[in-house]
């Protein structure tokens, strides 16, 4: 009788000790450049807890803001090799290994942040995120981000192309950017997002392209006072993560990260569009001045990018989406 109970007792050890062991067993790290008052980081934040919740402690998430974990680009390295992790990342950063998602960092593809939407949901995208997944063990989980639309931020001010020649503007290191930003008049500069306010006060830069909120939360209005109104890209982001890593999760686990964390950038999303107009203000009282400039003057000059990235082809298998919207 007491082998029994000793046998039942070791047994009923073992069974407690496996639940211990898949308790929070699902770890994921959720990296982003962004600082912790960023709407996109505040948005994480209700993920991470509507997610834990739903997986009733299974699913575990760390949230680490402005690239503690490492540039985007290091991040993303990291995620090849099955790293538990998520970065949320422009396309452009995903180019190299899938260059149709080049696009959805394209300079003027559409005029209105909302238009995404269509290509997202277009089984064009599908397809580009299925192959990234196949060729480069990336997961694309979604890209439904809003992170305001790229501005040129200068120490001068911008009127036009002319006034960016020769001028030094930071951008994200990544083919279509440069690209870009080069086309526009300038002279393109990649650097990691940390280290651009001090790039801006040391002089060794003399502008950067970024979005409003973005461009708030490192007070980047207090080392540039001009911002040219270029709208040169409606700047959506996404959060890719290990294919290895993702697939080896439970299927109602996946089905969990990946609800939760759409919902999470439909929020980041309406938390930007609601702060842009109070970040204009907030900036336009620390003395920045915001000049209104011709659009067509700087969107004239990028139709290059498109054929030098290899763009074209991708830009007419959305168009019919984008029409529809």
């Amino acid at each position: 009788m007491m082998n029994s109970l000793k046998s039942l007792g070791l047994a009923a050890a073992f069974i407690a000790g496996l639940a211990g062991t898949a308790y929070a067993e699902i770890a994921l790290n959720l990296s982003t450049s962004q600082n912790p008052q960023d709407p996109l980081v505040i948005a994480m934040e209700g993920a991470k807890k509507k997610i834990e919740e739903r997986s009733k402690g299974e699913i575990k998430i760390t949230i680490f803001p402005s690239s503690q974990l490492g540039s985007d680009n290091d991040v993303l390295e990291q995620i090849r090799n099955g790293a538990n992790i998520a970065v949320l990342v422009d396309a452009g950063r995903l180019a190299p290994f899938q260059k149709e998602l080049g696009i959805l960092s394209a300079p003027y593809l559409v005029d209105d942040y909302s238009k995404y939407a269509a290509i997202t949901s277009s089984p064009v995208y599908a397809e580009w995120v299925e192959k990234l997944a196949q060729s480069s063990g990336i997961r694309l989980l979604n890209y439904n981000w809003f992170q305001g639309t790229r501005q040129m931020f200068s120490k001068n001010p911008v009127k036009g192309p002319a006034d960016l020649s020769g001028v030094r503007v930071r951008t994200i290191d990544a083919p279509g950017w440069i690209a870009t930003v080069n086309a526009m008049g300038a002279t393109a500069v990649p650097m990691p997002w940390s280290e651009v306010y001090s790039a801006l006060q040391l002089g060794a830069i003399d502008g950067a392209e970024a979005q409003l909120t973005g461009a708030f939360g490192i007070k980047l209005h207090e080392v540039v006072k001009n911002v040219a109104l270029t709208n040169h890209v409606q700047l959506f982001t996404g959060l890719a993560t290990s294919e290895q890593w993702f697939q080896a999760q439970p299927e109602e686990m996946r089905k969990i990260i990946v609800e939760e964390l759409a919902a999470a950038g439909d929020e980041a999303t309406r938390m930007t569009v609601e702060k842009l107009d109070s970040v204009r203000k907030e900036m336009e009282a620390a003395g920045v001045t915001f000049t209104d400039v011709k659009l067509e003057d700087f969107s004239s000059r990028v139709p290059g990018v498109y054929t030098e990235l290899g763009l074209e082809e991708p830009r007419k298998a959305l168009e019919p989406f984008i029409a529809a919207q």
